[in-house]
């Protein structure tokens, strides 16, 4: 049902403005309220990730907008969001929410995930 209702979502053609950010997780949250739409759970998951990986570098309290481009950053979420939405197994995402004690609550006890 999320898989149906996330590939119903159009990904926006028009870029709204260039957003200023500190860290994907604050570009994606930007990104939502701007275009008043949902980022895909594996996005978030992502974009969550890679906010993780710049923890302890040299790097770490440089805001990102100051070495990639707004515009481009956007244009790279809009990317893996479109891939999220139209491409990932319904099965795959039950696997992860089965996985992960937040979702974990809303899943259906009659379904039997197999394991990974």
């Amino acid at each position: 049902m999320y898989q149906d209702y996330m590939k119903g979502i159009p990904i926006p053609t028009g870029r709204g403005s260039i957003i200023p950010y500190h860290t994907w997780q604050e570009l994606g949250k930007s990104i939502k309220q701007l275009y008043k739409q949902p980022l895909h759970y594996l996005t978030n998951v992502q974009l969550k990730e890679w906010d993780k990986a710049r923890i302890n570098t040299e790097g770490e309290d440089v805001p990102m907008d100051t070495f990639v481009h707004p515009a481009k950053a956007e244009a790279t979420i809009w990317l893996i969001e479109e891939i999220h939405r139209g491409k990932t197994s319904h099965h795959y995402l039950g696997r992860l929410w089965f996985n992960d004690p937040m979702y974990r609550a809303f899943m259906d006890p009659i379904i039997c995930l197999p394991e990974f």
